[in-house]
């Protein structure tokens, strides 16, 4: 349900915000991933332009919106994007699906489109691109300042684990139940150049840090330094890639909302006080990790403490933290909603779990998250 307020006139000072959705095309007979990526993409581009495009790996297509100041015009954006490329999928004989990892999948490596770049990335990293095909939700929140980025990504890196926790979308891989709720978490963790960003005091440092692991051969190039958090190098945008791709086109409307108060609030505090203080690493990527393990239903990494608390206990501290921005702008309700559903129902991973179990396996998985990522509703 929308609030009224999401739809008013918003401050002039208050950020745009975009969203981009990465997703799976299966076969409708036999379920499995199929290489379709490139003809869904041109077929729904002749609806909606350039807002879709062809992926990395040949069976999954991306879609995007345009930047958003309210979440009343995101929603309709979202819709837009998903109809269109639902619809392209059944044109060419296949469907869509939302899901963080591929739930059936061939054996055998991914099949990659004939680039370049994927394959200088089939050079450096071998047989770790055998199986890595992953579906994330990206939002970006306006942001101009590149140094202030740089600290405010400093202080956005201890909610990493709890942004993992609440948009777990991937349990099963290849037909597997992983025992994960976010197994695209620990797929990409594999990579030195994928997880938590580095901690730096400077943009100058930020981008040093970047051309050093470049060096090493762990990331392609500078400018691709696809860390879970980080000032686009092209766009004035923070970007948050953390999430898993969800099916409720309502919740993924609540994760951005969500992102950008959070962003406006650590913002704030990075204008006044600086770069903010170095969690470690170690400790970050270990809290990545335990919260792509549990999901809502565990407990994770307090960004106040460093203590392990329940997430749900956590969801609640970040509406008290995040109230002020979330009031100017309208969307508390989305929110809260949000993390209603997630008391009610658990976090999407649970909900595969529950169909494979009481529906007869990864197929009926797969038929499900077909039909909820087509009406935009994850139950």
């Amino acid at each position: 349900m929308t609030s009224s307020a999401s739809s008013a006139p918003l401050s002039p000072d208050v950020a745009t915000l975009g969203v981009e959705e990465e997703f799976f095309l299966a076969d409708p007979h036999t379920r499995l991933v199929v290489p379709a990526g490139p003809a869904v993409a041109a077929r729904a581009a002749a609806e909606v332009g350039d807002l879709v495009t062809k992926e990395f790996a040949l069976g999954q297509v991306e879609g995007r919106t345009p930047p958003c100041r309210t979440g009343t015009e995101l929603r309709g954006h979202l819709k837009e994007v998903r109809a269109a490329l639902v619809g392209a999928a059944r044109a060419e004989g296949v469907h869509l699906y939302a899901s963080g990892t591929p739930v059936l999948q061939a054996p055998g490596p991914v099949e990659v489109a004939d680039h370049p770049r994927y394959q200088a990335a089939g050079r450096q990293y071998r047989s770790m691109m055998d199986d890595f095909a992953v579906s994330a939700l990206h939002v970006h929140v306006h942001l101009t300042d590149r140094e202030l980025a740089v600290w405010t990504v400093n202080r956005l890196r201890p909610w990493l684990p709890l942004l993992i926790a609440m948009s777990a979308n991937s349990p099963f891989h290849r037909g597997e139940d992983t025992g994960y709720a976010g197994f695209r978490t620990v797929l990409r963790s594999r990579f030195p150049c994928l997880g938590p960003p580095p901690y730096a005091r400077t943009l100058q440092e930020h981008e040093r840090l970047a051309a050093a692991i470049s060096d090493s051969e762990a990331m392609l190039d500078p400018e691709t330094a696809y860390w879970d958090l980080r000032p686009h190098p092209r766009l004035p945008t923070l970007e948050i890639r953390a999430m898993d791709v969800l099916p409720d086109v309502e919740d993924t409307v609540a994760v951005a909302l969500l992102l950008r108060a959070l962003v406006a609030t650590l913002t704030a505090q990075s204008s006044a006080h600086g770069p903010g203080p170095a969690r470690e690493a170690e400790v970050l990527r270990a809290a990545c990790w335990r919260a792509a393990r549990d999901g809502w239903a565990g407990t994770c990494f307090d960004p106040a403490t460093g203590r392990y608390r329940p997430v749900a206990d956590l969801a609640a501290d970040t509406v008290s933290l995040l109230r002020p921005a979330l009031e100017q702008t309208g969307d508390m309700k989305e929110v809260t909603g949000w993390f209603g559903r997630l008391a009610d129902r658990g976090d999407a991973a649970a909900r595969q779990r529950a169909w494979g179990t009481q529906l007869g396996g990864p197929e009926a998985v797969v038929d499900r998250l077909v039909l909820a990522t087509a009406c935009g509703r994850g139950a």
